[in-house]
């Protein structure tokens, strides 16, 4: 399913609403000017499975083009405004686009506009550059003039693409994830996403979602998609703060968002009064994911907002999914929900065996009803993601946890995260789950320091709440974690920062944090 069969039915609806401009895009517009924008990629060659790249800020555009990779049975690649000029353009050559759209507006543009020469169609979205960011975009086609010289003619059959985003880069080079393409015209409701969150959390024709986080991550981008396939209305905001978004969800009664934990924990800090000024009465669900979330934020979070706190845990590589609504996690604290809606989850030991309930291994996800993900361009990891004994059906992204007796799973770290101390299993994230709800506290992230006698210790970099001092805080906090985790997972230091090194979608990217020497003697 596609925009377009809204466009015919409903061509004055808002699809998507830029929250701080109040700029709109009607389904009829983006019908037709993401129709426009396909058949240009189409007159100069591009084809099915071909690669576009996109770096902008949040903005109308992107659903514009994010339509027209997919009904051109391409991949779109977004890129993250915050990496560097270096790392932006590693991705943009390394998914071999064949086009690429880049916002003048963004940040860096006209550095990354130098890197990509290679690139053999180059598209500046935006206003007229001047100065030196003018001789960087020279040679490259004006977005409004592509489109206004594009075709508008609809062709008798489009093919159906995908995305195909990059991991985070948490622990090392971000990779491309490349899904397998269907062989499925654009307007075919055979797609397993779509399926499963049009029936999981009501997505119709009468949703508006508010999407807070930038587009060019995994999650917003797919809600989008989501949001128009049903015919519903994105509310865009150009970035996340805490009480601007209560004012949306009261402004346009919105139905549907999507959050990740730390703007769960920033809110959940304003002010009493501040968190009762708005009426958030029209939320039926907040979907919730891409981080661990305390379970007394989740808590507290459903307390505020009613039983509309709803976590999946899955991946950009869309291996699989689990699902969990607020009355289980409240009786499952820490549970980020049960399988069988979008693969089969089995917990395994180093050795690929399966573990029994409750024991700590690798979260493996079988699929059976579409074609397993590939990391693009290397083999080895792709390999490296399947279970030994079933390498066409099974695959993990390295995270660890175990199931209990109703098949309920549990997520403990990444095992690239583990502290092993004196031959003990210490994870950073239960560590983080308790610092993470201190008063005092604004973000706190564990790792492991090499000691050369235990392996490793954990230690903790923190960052503080306004206006608190460091002075004493370690023994502090040394002692408020007594009352709570066993004495071998206390940090052994804490290290106070001004800030910590997290993507807009919340994840910590740990190879960022300080390094520190080994610890000896």
């Amino acid at each position: 399913m596609y925009p377009g069969k809204w466009a015919a039915m409903n061509p004055d609806k808002p699809a998507l609403i830029m929250a701080d401009t109040e700029e709109m895009i009607t389904y009829a517009q983006l019908e037709e000017r993401s129709l426009r924008l396909a058949n240009y990629m189409r007159s100069i060659g591009f084809k099915k499975g071909d690669h576009l790249a996109v770096m902008a800020e949040n903005r109308i555009e992107i659903a514009e083009a994010l339509w027209a990779a997919l009904r051109t049975g391409g991949v779109i690649t977004m890129v993250n405004t915050h990496l560097t000029t270096a790392e932006a353009a590693y991705i943009i050559n390394d998914c071999d686009a064949k086009v690429l759209i880049v916002s003048t507006g963004a940040d860096k543009s006209a550095d990354l506009a130098k890197e990509c020469a290679v690139v053999p169609h180059r598209v500046r979205l935006g206003e007229e550059p001047a100065g030196a960011a003018a001789e960087a975009f020279a040679g490259w086609e004006d977005y409004e003039s592509v489109l206004a010289s594009a075709s508008a003619k609809k062709p008798e059959y489009e093919p159906r693409g995908d995305d195909m985003l990059y991991s985070s880069g948490t622990t090392g080079r971000p990779k491309g994830i490349m899904p397998g393409l269907p062989d499925i015209p654009i307007e075919s409701e055979n797609v397993p996403l779509i399926r499963l969150f049009t029936a999981v959390y009501g997505f119709d024709e009468d949703s508006v979602y508010l999407s807070p986080a930038p587009l060019y991550h995994a999650a917003p981008l797919r809600f989008v998609m989501e949001t128009q396939s049903q015919g519903g209305t994105v509310v865009v905001m150009p970035k996340f703060e805490p009480e601007y978004s209560l004012q949306l969800i009261e402004k346009y009664r919105a139905t549907h968002s999507q959050w990740v934990p730390t703007m769960f924990i920033r809110m959940l800090k304003l002010p009493e009064e501040v968190r009762a000024k708005y009426d958030l009465s029209s939320l039926k669900v907040a979907i919730h994911a891409a981080a661990p979330c305390p379970p007394e934020v989740k808590r507290a979070m459903i307390e505020w907002w009613g039983p509309v706190i709803y976590e999946y845990y899955a991946a950009t590589e869309a291996v699989g999914v689990t699902l969990i609504n607020s009355q289980e996690a409240l009786e499952r604290p820490g549970s980020v929900g049960r399988d069988g809606v979008l693969g089969t989850v089995h917990i395994c030991g180093p050795d690929g065996e399966e573990l029994p309930t409750g024991e700590i291994g690798l979260v493996y996800f079988e699929r059976t009803d579409a074609p397993l993900f590939e990391y693009f361009k290397d083999p080895a990891k792709s390999s490296a993601s399947r279970h030994p004994n079933h390498p066409d059906t099974w695959a993990t992204t390295g995270d660890m946890g175990y199931i209990d007796e109703d098949r309920y799973l549990y997520l403990v770290d990444r095992s690239s995260s583990l502290i092993i101390t004196g031959g003990v299993n210490i994870y950073p994230q239960e560590i983080e789950n308790e610092l993470a709800v201190h008063e005092d506290i604004a973000d706190v992230a564990v790792v492991g320091r090499a000691h050369d006698e235990l392996g490793k210790i954990p230690v903790a970099f923190v960052m503080l709440g306004e206006g608190m001092s460091e002075e004493g805080m370690d023994e502090r906090l040394t002692q408020w974690l007594g009352e709570r985790i066993a004495k071998f997972k206390i940090p052994r230091e804490f290290h106070f920062v001004d800030e910590l090194p997290r993507t807009p979608t919340g994840k910590l990217v740990k190879r960022h944090l300080p390094d520190l020497e080994p610890v000896t003697g």
